[in-house]
């Protein structure tokens, strides 16, 4: 049943990281991957409310599965904020490539310690 729940996470997961970072860099049409930096600062932000939930809690088998495993993996990438960072940097636009690396750790960090802070109010 485990796989199940993280294929099931991670296709939702796959799709909205797909459809947000398409929406996003059309309404900002700009070089700056927008639309990744958007995805990882969310799921961050997830796996921070997740992992809140999980100290305080929550079912840990299923909705580990299910969210922090499937969903977040699939909303995520590292691979592609790699990816985009290199391109940025090969295209001479090493301000760029400079700022998603900063901005990606910075906000991820602090956007997950939100997370896990909401969720301890919350569920504490």
């Amino acid at each position: 049943m485990t796989p199940l729940l993280v294929a099931l996470g991670g296709a939702a997961g796959s799709i909205l990281r797909y459809l947000t970072d398409r929406r996003v860099q059309a309404w900002r049409g700009s070089p700056f991957p927008f639309g990744t930096l958007t995805v990882n600062i969310a799921g961050s932000f997830i796996l921070g409310f997740v992992s809140g939930w999980l100290l305080h809690g929550a079912a840990p088998s299923s909705v580990r599965a299910l969210v922090a495993v499937g969903f977040c993996g699939g909303l995520t990438t590292f691979s592609t904020f790699g990816y985009e960072t290199v391109r940025l940097f090969l295209e001479k636009t090493r301000l760029h490539a400079v700022l998603n690396v900063v901005v990606t750790v910075l906000a991820g960090l602090a956007s997950g310690a939100l997370g896990l802070l909401l969720a301890t109010g919350v569920f504490a």
